[in-house]
C-alpha cells in the first residue's frame, strides 16, 4: 500500500455517526400499558456500545460524531462517565474520535467541564477549523454549536478543500430541510456544500438516514440517529461505515446499531368479515416484521385500514380491540413486540350506489375536512374555540406532556374519524384525500 509520505492517500476507513442522544429522557412512554420502559431507557447506551464494538471489529481508523451526542443537561454525571468509558475502550483499540457539538450539546453545561480521554477531540464552536490527520492525509473541517439555536449558514465559512488531501466536512445542520421537528438550525444548500470541493460531508441533526448527493457526486450524508426514540423514528437505525480508496473515493455502507426498533404496521383489513379475520392479519404482519427486525425487539403502532364488514366490530370497543391486538402481537412475536397504539382507520363497505359529492352540502363537508387536514393552524384554532372549556376541565396529568391540541395529534384524530364518517355517507376516502392535497400537490 502506498504511504502518505509518498504523497498518496492510503486506504482507510471511518465510522460516521450522529444524534446519539445518550440517555435521552422517556417522554411519557411509561404511561403506556406494558411499555418496555427499561429497554427503551437503556437503548441509547446499548446503541453506543454497538457503535464501539463495530469500530473495534471493523478496525476502523477513526470515528466522527456529527453532533447531539447528548440530549441536554444530564440528571447526573453517570451519562458523561458512561461516554468516557466507551471512548476509553476505543482508545485502548487505538481508534481516535472527532466530535462536534449540536444544538442539544450546546444546551448541556456539564460537557464544558467533562475531561475526556486524549483520543477524543471536540472541535471548537467559535469558528470552523481544519485538523490535519497526517496518518491518512485527511483534512477534517468542522465547527460545533456555541448556542442551542444556530440560524446562520455555518458551512459558508468553512474553508475550501485542500488539494491532495481527503477533505472531510463535519457539520450539524438541517441542510435544505425546513427543519420540522428537528428545528431549522445552520441551514445550508447542497450547492453550497459542493462548492467547498470536499470528498465527503458528514452531517448530523436530521434523524432520518439519507444521502443528499446525486449518483456519482461526492457523498453528502445524514446517517440518522443510532437509536429510534419513538414511533416517528421507525426502521433500522445506525451509522455509516466509510471506506476510502487511494483515489480519495468513498464507499458508504449502512450498519445497524439499534437495540430496540420502532415500526408502524399498516394492516390491510379490506373485505375482512369480522374482527378475528383482522386479528389474523395483524398476526401475519407482526410475524413478518419480526423476521425483518434482525433479532431486535419491536415497539409497533398498528394501523388497520380498508373498507370491510368488520368495521363496526372494530370500532365498537376500542379498549377491548387494543387488548386483542396486544395479545395477538405477543403470540406472533414470541413476546418480543410491544404495541404502542392501535389506530382504526377502516370504514364500512361502500354503498352499491355511492352518493355523488356534487356541489351541495356533502361537497362543503368534504372540502372543510380536507382544508382542516392540510392546514394544522386552522384545525388547532377550531379545536381551541370548540373544546377550550373541555380542555380546561381535564385533570392535570392529561394536560401535561404532549398537548391535546398538538397539530400532529389533531391530524391523527381527524384521520381516524374521517374514514368511518365518509363510509356512513357512502363516500370514498379518496374524495377526502383529494380535497386534502391542496393546490399543486
Amino acid at each position: 500500500m502506498r504511504r502518505a509520505e509518498d504523497g498518496y492517500t492510503p486506504m482507510f476507513r471511518f465510522l460516521h455517526a450522529a444524534d446519539i442522544h445518550l440517555d435521552s429522557p422517556l417522554r411519557g412512554l411509561d404511561r403506556y400499558e406494558g411499555a418496555p420502559v427499561d429497554q427503551a431507557r437503556e437503548a441509547p447506551r446499548g446503541a453506543l456500545g454497538n457503535l464501539v464494538t463495530l469500530a473495534r471489529d471493523e478496525k476502523v481508523d477513526f470515528v466522527v460524531i456529527a453532533g447531539d451526542l447528548y440530549d441536554g443537561d444530564w440528571p447526573c454525571h453517570n451519562t458523561g462517565l458512561h461516554f468516557v468509558k466507551q471512548m476509553t475502550t476505543l482508545k485502548d483499540a487505538g481508534i481516535k474520535v472527532y466530535v462536534i457539538q449540536g444544538n442539544h450539546d450546546a444546551a448541556n453545561v456539564n460537557t464544558r467541564h467533562l475531561r475526556l480521554p486524549d483520543n477524543v477531540t471536540v472541535l471548537p464552536t467559535d469558528s470552523p477549523v481544519t485538523l490535519h490527520l497526517d496518518d491518512w492525509k485527511v483534512a477534517l473541517h468542522g465547527q460545533g454549536y456555541a448556542t442551542r439555536a444556530v440560524e446562520a449558514d455555518l458551512a459558508a465559512r468553512y474553508p475550501q478543500g485542500e488539494r491532495g488531501w481527503f477533505n472531510l466536512g463535519l457539520l450539524h445542520t438541517c441542510a435544505e430541510d425546513d427543519g420540522g421537528e428537528h428545528g431549522r438550525y445552520a441551514p445550508c444548500t447542497l450547492d453550497g456544500l459542493r462548492s467547498k470541493h470536499y470528498q465527503y460531508w458528514a452531517l448530523g441533526h436530521v434523524h432520518g438516514r439519507r444521502g443528499l448527493h446525486a449518483a456519482g457526486d461526492e457523498p453528502v450524508w445524514f446517517p440518522g440517529n443510532i437509536q429510534g426514540r419513538h414511533v416517528r423514528e421507525p426502521g433500522p437505525k445506525g451509522c455509516l461505515l466509510v471506506t476510502v480508496n487511494d483515489s480519495n473515493q468513498a464507499e458508504v455502507e449502512f450498519r445497524a446499531l439499534d437495540v430496540l426498533r420502532w415500526e408502524t404496521l399498516s394492516v390491510d383489513a379490506a373485505d375482512a368479515e369480522d374482527r378475528d379475520a383482522v386479528l389474523d392479519r395483524v398476526g401475519t404482519e407482526v410475524a413478518l416484521a419480526m423476521e425483518n427486525s434482525e433479532g431486535r425487539p419491536l415497539a409497533v403502532r398498528v394501523e388497520l385500514r380498508g373498507n370491510c364488514r368488520a368495521h363496526a366490530e372494530l370500532t365498537a370497543d376500542p379498549h377491548d380491540l387494543a387488548q386483542q391486538v396486544r395479545s395477538t402481537t405477543i403470540t406472533a412475536s414470541s413476546n418480543r413486540a410491544w404495541v404502542e397504539k392501535v389506530r382504526v382507520l377502516t370504514s364500512p363497505p361502500r354503498r352499491r350506489v355511492p352518493v355523488s359529492v356534487g356541489d351541495g352540502p356533502l361537497s362543503e363537508l368534504v372540502g372543510l375536512l380536507g382544508e382542516l387536514r392540510s392546514d394544522p393552524e386552522s384545525l388547532a384554532r377550531l379545536v381551541a374555540k370548540e373544546l377550550g372549556d373541555l380542555k380546561a376541565k381535564l385533570p392535570a396529568e392529561l394536560r401535561t406532556g404532549t398537548s391535546v391540541d398538538d397539530p400532529a395529534r389533531l391530524r391523527d384524530a381527524l384521520d381516524a374519524l374521517v374514514p368511518g364518517l365518509l363510509g356512513q355517507l357512502g363516500l370514498a376516502e379518496a374524495d377526502f384525500c383529494e380535497r386534502s392535497r391542496g393546490p399543486g400537490q
